[in-house]
């Protein structure tokens, strides 16, 4: 593991107008991908942004950006971000020689490293900061909250599922206790789209963003389908809102970012 203490003073998040942390109290549920597929929207839109990795064990960013192997480097400014598709980008997989090692880590040092992502890393002058956190509500996400106090707004992503709605009501009470509004929920997998005639078929039981929704009273941003090529644009480091820009999914994913401007501008305190 590289060392990332460069000890940089000074260098933190002034800069950064709003902050977004995507969450899910369930694994599986394409978080980091609708997270990815977020940033690319905000900078296809004209939004300076950057996007922070915070999944310390397993970390998919840069795979889904195609920055796999990308190594940062620090100077007197701070830790430098690793840029690709208009987005600023860190990740614990840049300060790993090899990225098949397994972080193993506890909770202190998972937080220490998050830290130096707020206030080391020279992020510059951004209108939108993405934060992807690991499914759950432990040390990650309570790091985030806790390095970032002001500005910060949560994205909550859920499936259709039952099982998912459970666990992804723990994040919103979460956020509940933490003080962090909820800009909206996604929900995602949200039936199935033939990639020959472009209907969609509900392959899992359906509604557990507007059942969410309703329950805790946030906004509801859409129903992303399952889409095939999705599997594929993550693997080959394009993120699919810029790759299939006429699609079903992009479509609703920008609707989705505008809704999200949109609270953020008539919500910020």
């Amino acid at each position: 593991m590289t060392d990332i203490n460069v000890n940089i003073p000074g260098s933190n998040l002034s800069g950064v107008k709003n902050r977004i942390l995507v969450l899910s109290g369930k694994g599986g549920v394409g978080k980091s991908t609708v997270a990815v597929n977020l940033a690319a929207s905000l900078a296809e839109k004209g939004f300076r942004t950057g996007l922070m990795d915070v999944d310390i064990h397993g970390p998919s960013i840069p795979t889904m950006l195609g920055i796999s192997g990308a190594a940062a480097v620090g100077s007197e400014e701070g830790i430098t971000p690793i840029e690709s598709h208009g987005i600023s980008v860190i990740s614990i997989s840049f300060f790993v020689e090899n990225i098949d090692e397994a972080v193993i880590w506890r909770g202190p040092m998972k937080a220490g490293a998050i830290k130096q992502f707020v206030n080391e890393v020279n992020w510059g002058d951004l209108d939108y900061l993405v934060i992807d956190a690991p499914p759950g509500t432990g040390d990650e996400p309570l790091s985030v909250v806790q390095e970032i106090r002001d500005n910060i707004y949560a994205v909550i992503v859920t499936t259709p599922q039952v099982v998912a709605e459970r666990d992804v009501r723990k994040s919103l009470n979460f956020c509940r206790k933490v003080n962090v509004p909820v800009a909206g929920i996604i929900e995602n997998m949200s039936g199935f789209v033939c990639p020959h005639c472009n209907e969609i078929t509900n392959v899992f039981n359906t509604g557990a963003g507007i059942r969410l929704s309703d329950e805790f009273h946030v906004p509801f941003l859409g129903a992303i389908p399952i889409e095939p090529a999705i599997g594929k644009m993550c693997d080959e480091g394009t993120p699919w809102i810029t790759a299939m820009h006429d699609s079903t999914t992009a479509k609703v994913m920008n609707s989705a970012v505008d809704s999200i401007v949109d609270y953020i501008k008539e919500n910020k305190k």
